[in-house]
């Protein structure tokens, strides 16, 4: 038989247990909270890191990449820019040459044949030159 004391004991020993448990869950949730806490922190922090890294690492490829199409555009331009002069400069030379035909047909479409042809009177002006040499030619043989 259980008497009153020894239930009242009870009680008061039921009592502590209870208080010693409660604080020790507090403890428990209280550190749960940290460590949860912490774990999302340092998740945070280091997705900062490795967009960071990531970002530096993309620019450095755009960068290079566009040096390297940079480099192309201008051997191309270069390229380009060679090829243009030397078709130019055949071209001019066909104006040249279709000019000179067009002053020859001009001079000789005048009247005025020795005044007016230009290439007839230096043909006859590099003849008569020619004439000399070899007149010179032939006085000193």
């Amino acid at each position: 038989m259980n008497t009153e004391y020894q239930t009242s004991v009870h009680a008061l020993h039921e009592r502590q247990s209870r208080r010693k448990s409660g604080p020790s869950v507090l403890v428990f949730l209280f550190v749960w909270i940290i460590l949860i806490g912490t774990g999302i922190l340092g998740a945070i922090w280091y997705s900062g890191k490795i967009k960071q890294s990531i970002t530096l690492e993309v620019g450095q490829q755009t960068s290079q990449q566009i040096t390297a199409m940079q480099n192309g555009y201008e051997a191309q331009l270069k390229q380009l820019e060679a090829q243009f002069k030397g078709d130019i400069a055949k071209l001019q030379g066909k104006v040249d040459a279709l000019n000179e035909l067009l002053e020859f047909s001009k001079d000789n479409a005048s009247n005025k044949t020795d005044n007016s042809n230009k290439l007839f009177t230096q043909l006859s002006e590099v003849k008569k030159q020619l004439n000399e040499l070899k007149k010179d030619l032939d006085v000193l043989k």
